[in-house]
């Protein structure tokens, strides 16, 4: 979860109708040739020496890799109680997540080369401070070695109210918070109607994506029975706040029916003063009707919204814009080619029907089969009488025709398709990072997973 770059504005108007607040949804609404591309993606600091994860304090730990990097590379300080926590610049921001997860989000750019760009030049002048510090970055879905016990806790006050809460409504809530890393993409859309389009074509294709992006094989170093542990500890959250929103492809959903889904979410917390009110398990539509426990009397703000909106976490989010959340991380590469699969996909009218094609008719039960399997399945998952496999292989190939058709170029006169052939390979093979992983597990690294700590280094050569 992204750290706010501003504190809420308490002066703000006032919002207490659902219709207040699908017109700030739909205040996203961007003309195609306006269209822009974001891509988030968290990594896991290790100490070089040692392999033990970064703490936050000290000489080699993640409050000092903020400061050298923000006084390095004029990054502007975001602050929480003294502490620092992240980093913003020209529309990016670094933050923390709660296990000391290091995450680039990044700025809303016009093509997947400035993207990618955007990825190396973190990677550098991350890499550029942190072997100072001897910390070093691994490239997984989740922590393949480390204990809940091993792991350090970030300085964010949501953190300890998110942490309480979720020990009481899933049992893997804070696997997810503390021993996950994911890559995500964020993508526009020009109207209500494209929107809904693009949700529902994402939604149903996300488990495909996490086949292909399976990178979680691992757990307290030993196997865990699956591709993509990751993913299936997002069954096994909050089925409040994940899951595939099987609304979303009924008729007449729109910006309306997802907030009347989102303001029964429960809620985390509001910010006020600098600090965070514990919310947790209240109604945001009782704050709407000015009855929140927490601050009785008092409605909230379209902040206010976009926060709690924050900590909603289905496997396609609607904000004011689309975020596809179902891949594991992985080396930059991978990174890179999330953006564009999904540029492919969604950017292009063409393609974005095909796509549709493919997908209209799977029933909810078979979209919800699929995301059960695929984490320990992977391409084997079934779906209406194919192979997540084969689904992959049209899906780049839609793709690939959606980037030649968008025919964004480079400065060698090189389009967005590029990026894909990292993402070819392993639907030409069948074989995810993930199997790859497994394959050296049980053979060259004889059950040791001290390798992976070189295999999966990041770095922005790579």
């Amino acid at each position: 979860m992204s750290t706010p770059t501003s504190d809420i504005d308490e002066s703000a108007q006032r919002v207490s109708s659902i219709a207040e607040l699908a017109a700030s949804l739909e205040a996203g609404s961007t003309p195609p040739d306006e269209w822009r591309i974001g891509t988030e993606h968290e990594k896991f600091g290790f100490l070089a020496d040692s392999l033990q994860p970064v703490p936050y304090e000290g000489a080699a730990s993640i409050r000092s890799l903020l400061e050298t990097i923000g006084e390095r590379f004029d990054w502007a300080p975001i602050m929480e109680g003294g502490a620092i926590i992240g980093l913003k610049r020209d529309g990016a921001s670094i933050s923390l997540e709660p296990g000391g997860q290091f995450e680039l989000s990044g700025a809303p750019l016009e093509t997947i080369h400035q993207t990618c760009a955007e990825i190396e030049r973190h990677l550098r002048e991350t890499e550029d401070v942190a072997r100072r510090l001897g910390i070093e970055f691994l490239a997984a879905g989740s922590s393949p070695v480390w204990s809940m016990a091993d792991t350090p806790l970030m300085p964010k006050a949501r953190y300890g109210i998110m942490s309480r809460y979720m020990q009481q409504v899933g049992r893997l809530g804070r696997e997810m918070m503390f021993r996950t890393c994911t890559v995500q993409s964020n993508l526009d859309f020009s109207s209500e109607a494209d929107m809904v389009a693009k949700l529902r074509v994402s939604l149903a294709l996300q488990p495909i994506v996490t086949a292909l992006f399976a990178n979680s094989p691992f757990t307290e170093g030993r196997t865990n029975g699956y591709q993509s542990y990751r993913s299936h500890i997002w069954t096994d959250t909050d089925p409040d706040r994940t899951g595939m929103l099987p609304f979303a492809f009924e008729d007449g959903f729109g910006f309306e029916r997802y907030v009347d889904y989102a303001v029964d979410v429960p809620m985390y917390f509001v910010r006020r003063g600098g600090k965070y009110l514990d919310c947790a398990g209240q109604s945001f539509r009782a704050f709407m009707a000015g009855e929140l426990p927490a601050l009785p009397g008092e409605r909230p703000t379209i902040d206010d919204f976009n926060d709690h909106l924050s900590t909603i976490f289905p496997e396609v989010r609607l904000k004011t814009f689309l975020e596809m959340r179902g891949a594991d991380a992985g080396p930059k590469p991978t990174l890179c080619a999330l953006s564009a699969l999904w540029a492919g996909l969604l950017y292009d009218s063409v393609a974005q029907d095909e796509a549709w094609q493919m997908v209209k008719g799977w029933s909810a039960a078979e979209r919800e089969s699929l995301r059960r399997s695929v984490p320990a399945m992977g391409f084997a998952a079934p779906i209406a009488g194919r192979s997540a496999l084969d689904v992959a292989r049209d899906l780049l190939s839609i793709s690939r025709r959606g980037l030649k058709r968008r025919n964004k170029l480079n400065a060698s006169g090189d389009n967005e398709t590029i990026f894909l052939p990292v993402l070819e390979q392993i639907a030409e093979t069948g074989r995810n990072q993930a199997q790859n992983l497994l394959e050296r597990y049980h053979s060259e690294w004889n059950g040791d997973l001290a390798p992976i700590f070189q295999h999966l280094r990041f770095s922005s050569a790579a």
